[in-house]
């Protein structure tokens, strides 16, 4: 019986990338056929909601001291380990269905509630993680992102030894996703019978070099060019970029040397791993994409969700577009959405003299869903979301920041308008009334003509290739992970469904790494504009404008994301890193 431990900080809400790992995983029949069981861990949130609904709307709450419930046979167990720590636990289940497949699973989750840890059991825990792994807990006492993690792991492991989870024959393996669960791992190394744990660190990132991406003004441009020359010359992260303890995440990643595996969600984050250091040169990576939704529709189905986004810009903008373009992320820097005003600024020239026309939906937010009622005042007010102000209930900061961006562009060009609404759920009952009665998220996704992603970095990118099912068009950077998956998966082959935007491709070669990292934003800005024209030829040669091309777009896009599917994932990358994991003998390092 194969036990697998997911511990994350989504474990109940679905938040970013993890928990679509988490539904893709746990909807899969090829993985739920090899992992009998799977358990959730994560720390306990006072927003998780009380009683019944700690566990989420579909969850079932067994044990919890929080609220007086006790149906759990393992009750007192679970008191003895909240009286040893100074914790709470709830434990119960929650349930995952996949409407496409019709595929349920009920995994088992632990919450605990770290506010009230013992402060001498968490002291000598910090010293034990510095003496065996070298991790100096004391640079990091104050980030509590770091001590809840911290804090979570000994009664974590507790809870897994009453739930059984080590006394099968297969090893329990724990699986980390990012750095939240890097700590209950290493205390499962730590144990006397650590022969009954095996662990993988899930990298959906690498947290050290998304910082450095993020914070500096050559952003991709730079740090790949820079990274494959010191990786060639033997150099390394810190080599290059400096001292990098003084951030958390980093302390954290640097521990997973002494994991049993490591699943990279892209190529570049296995490449980014190995940068982190000579430790990591001969550590047990493998690549373990992440999945793609597939869903068959035909052509009148793609047409009717395409008309109803080209309505909608007609009510919003008196004109119906002849291409219909869409963006649907968070609104962080690593998002890149500037590359795509600087495609379309392109691309415009090439409309007007064609006399066509175009829309981009960017639908983003940095700050959750506004109130109906709301949106509904301030569409009446003055045109949401055509128009925008600063301050709520419109745009926070990061918002007002972007909208600058759409507004210049908006009033150079006449044949691309770019409309921003800054309000998940793309339905007329959250985005006014303007928006067509019938209008669902996913008419936006098999609507669209193309789907922008050109990030400066992103480890894998679900969102940007989602609509490759439906005969979109996806325009990414080639430092995505999906980059990679879409190449393996089309047998090394380009496909027209996908353009894959170079923004690391120097003019200029043989430059020593002294001006590679002298980069900047001039240089960047320069290669951003080389290559937006790029993009915009190409994807005016592809663009679909008839029922047979939109067919064609159709039955290739499916044909890929099938072999994209989590099945996929699950059979060729996830099961057999599991496998090898639980076979593994965890290599003896001194920190």
């Amino acid at each position: 019986m194969q036990t697998v431990v997911h511990v994350t900080h989504e474990a109940i809400h679905k938040i970013g990338g993890i928990g679509a790992v988490l539904h893709g995983l746990f909807t899969s029949r090829l993985y739920l056929d090899e992992v009998d069981r799977n358990i959730l861990v994560g720390p306990f949130w006072p927003a998780d909601g009380n009683g019944e609904s700690r566990l989420g709307s579909d969850g079932e709450v067994l044990y919890s001291s929080l609220d007086s419930l006790y149906r759990s046979p393992l009750a007192a167990r679970f008191r003895e380990i909240e009286q040893t720590y100074g914790v709470g636990i709830v434990y119960g289940r929650r349930k995952f269905v996949e409407k496409a497949t019709g595929v349920i699973s009920t995994p088992e989750v632990i919450l605990i509630d770290v506010s009230r840890y013992d402060a001498r059991k968490l002291g000598e825990f910090k010293f034990e993680l510095w003496k065996r792994f070298g991790l100096d807990s004391a640079k990091y006492d104050h980030v509590w992102d770091y001590d809840q993690y911290v804090r979570l792991a000994q009664p974590a492991i507790a809870a897994l030894h009453a739930l059984g989870a080590t006394t099968s024959v297969e090893p329990c393996v724990i699986l980390s996703h990012e750095y939240m669960g890097i700590p209950t791992a290493l205390a499962s190394i730590m144990e006397q019978d650590s022969a009954n744990f095996r662990t993988i660190f899930h990298a959906h990132e690498t947290a050290t070099m998304r910082r450095i991406v993020e914070g500096h003004p050559g952003h991709d441009t730079m740090f790949y060019n820079v990274m494959r020359s010191a990786l060639a010359e033997g150099h390394f992260v810190e080599d290059v970029f400096g001292d990098q303890s003084d951030y958390y995440k980093h302390g954290l990643l640097k521990t997973t040397r002494f994991f049993d595996g490591i699943f990279a969600v892209g190529d570049y984050v296995q490449q980014e791993f190995r940068f982190l250091g000579p430790d990591f040169i001969h550590v047990d990576s493998q690549l373990a994409y992440n999945g793609v939704p597939h869903w068959k529709i035909d052509v009148k189905e793609k047409l009717y969700s395409r008309h109803k986004l080209q309505a909608y810009c007609s009510t919003l903008l008196d004109y119906t577009p002849d291409y219909v373009f869409s963006h649907v992320t968070r609104l962080v820097p690593s998002k890149g959405l500037w590359r795509d005003l600087r495609v379309l600024e392109h691309l415009e020239q090439i409309l007007r003299r064609q006399n066509e026309t175009a829309v981009l939906f960017v639908l983003s937010t940095e700050v959750p869903g506004r109130r109906p009622e709301d949106i509904r005042r301030i569409e009446g007010a003055y045109h949401w979301p055509v128009v925008h102000r600063e301050g709520a209930p419109d745009l926070s900061g990061g918002e007002a920041g972007y909208y600058q961006g759409v507004q210049e562009f908006n009033a150079k060009s006449r044949n691309i308008k770019v409309i921003f609404i800054n309000q998940f759920g793309f339905t007329q009952a959250l985005c006014g009334q303007r928006m067509p009665k019938d209008m669902e998220f996913m008419d936006i996704r098999k609507g669209s003509d193309v789907e922008f992603g050109q990030s400066i970095y992103e480890p894998f990118g679900i969102a940007q290739v989602e609509p490759i099912s439906f005969g979109g068009i996806c325009v990414f950077s080639n430092v995505c992970g999906c980059a990679g998956f879409v190449e393996k998966a089309n047998d090394g082959k380009p496909t027209p469904n996908v353009i894959i935007a170079d923004y690391t491709d120097l003019p200029q070669k043989g430059l020593r790494p002294e001006q590679l990292l002298a980069l900047g934003q001039p240089q960047r800005d320069e290669i951003e504009h080389m290559v937006a024209e790029l993009v915009a030829r190409e994807l005016f040669e592809r663009l679909p404008r008839t029922p047979a091309e939109f067919e064609q777009y159709i039955e290739r896009g499916y044909a890929l994301a099938q072999k994209m599917s989590w099945d996929v994932v699950a059979k060729d990358y996830v099961l057999p890193g599991i496998h090898r994991a639980s076979k593994a003998q965890r290599l003896q390092q001194i920190a």
